[in-house]
């Protein structure tokens, strides 16, 4: 799947200063998903018991669901701003501000997990770490986050089969492609999902698994398409405020990056196994599940790099850049393997 994956992807190709003092006030970490049984949540948890450890003088405290009262769509300002330490964060919520960004909401960009773990030693990581530190925050654990459909009404198959829906989406390019399949789009935080189903101003939504397990948005729906390819990989790092990173003494610094780096590989084993978990609960449910063919792949695909794909590349010649980089490092992998 990695090498059909790529041969369509071919198609589409034609100094921080030195900290000085040391960081002793307590680092508040936000996010918008549900506490304990969101796996990003958890990761959050690991890292903050983890950082404490190394470096003592450093104290977290974890604000699931929005509870700091910092909407999704403010928090890159607020790390900005020194209004707040940490987040678990979708880069695709700071597109407002750096467009470069919607490379994480590409559909159909990263069609597995396995090509997420790939991502996290290229290039292209460099390149957005960089890009993220010009605009003020650090990243700092990586949190990939595999996803699917859901839908009230019928079941999602091909372009064809989201004529006339209601969908929310993350990022705006994603929805680029919905739109041109005929239906309609909304991007909302994942913790306003559930009451929109309920509500039936949406009727279908992509999201992660994680959101749809632990704001239990299946209880909204009756269909579902998961599995591998999959037009929809999240990424929600962890990041910190390029201001308090500063503050850090290198020591306190080190043991942020270790912490950090316990979390991914928490989250990393919390993933493979969470597709399992999901279908389990969604079929207890009573909600059908399908799985993604390779065919119907395809043809979203083919869609997804003459609507998402094309506009990410006009926003600037950076964006284009780490379009094709990413592209190239996939390219890498295959010839690796073989």
């Amino acid at each position: 799947m990695r090498l059909t994956h790529v041969v369509c992807l071919t198609c589409f190709v034609a100094q921080t200063p030195m900290p000085s003092t040391a960081l002793a006030q307590e680092m508040r970490i936000s996010h918008q998903w549900a506490e304990g049984t969101d796996a990003r949540d958890r990761a959050a948890r690991i890292f903050a018991q983890e950082a404490e450890l190394r470096a003592p003088d450093l104290k977290f405290r974890i604000y699931p669901n929005s509870s700091l009262n910092i909407k999704p769509g403010d928090v890159l300002g607020a790390l900005q701003e020194g209004k707040l330490e940490m987040a678990v964060y979708p880069l695709v919520l700071g597109v407002p501000k750096v467009p470069e960004f919607s490379l994480a909401g590409l559909p159909g960009l990263v069609p597995d997990f396995a090509a997420a773990q790939a991502l996290k030693s290229s290039e292209v990581y460099d390149m957005l770490r960089s890009i993220a530190e010009e605009n003020g925050i650090r990243i700092l654990a990586l949190l990939w986050n595999p996803g699917g459909f859901l839908s009230k009404s019928r079941a999602i198959s091909d372009p064809k089969s989201v004529q006339g829906l209601k969908m929310r989406v993350s990022d705006h390019l994603f929805g680029r492609m919905l739109k041109s399949a005929g239906a309609s789009v909304a991007t909302i935080p994942s913790n306003e999902i559930y009451a929109a189903m309920q509500s039936g101003s949406l009727d279908a939504v992509v999201t992660t698994y994680e959101t749809i397990l632990s704001h239990k948005i299946y209880e909204q729906a009756k269909f579902a398409t998961v599995g591998s390819p999959s037009l929809f990989m999240g990424f929600s790092p962890l990041v910190m405020s390029l201001g308090t990173w500063r503050k850090l003494t290198e020591e306190q610094q080190t043991a942020v990056e270790e912490a950090a780096a316990i979390a991914d590989s928490y989250y990393d084993l919390a993933q493979r196994d969470v597709e399992r978990r999901m279908v389990t609960t969604l079929r207890n449910a009573g909600v059908k599940v399908r799985r993604m063919t390779k065919e119907d792949y395809l043809v979203w695909l083919q869609l997804a790099q003459q609507t998402a794909w094309l506009e990410y590349t006009k926003i600037n010649p950076r964006s284009q850049e780490l379009l094709m980089t990413l592209v190239r490092t996939f390219l890498d992998d295959v010839g690796d393997a073989k």
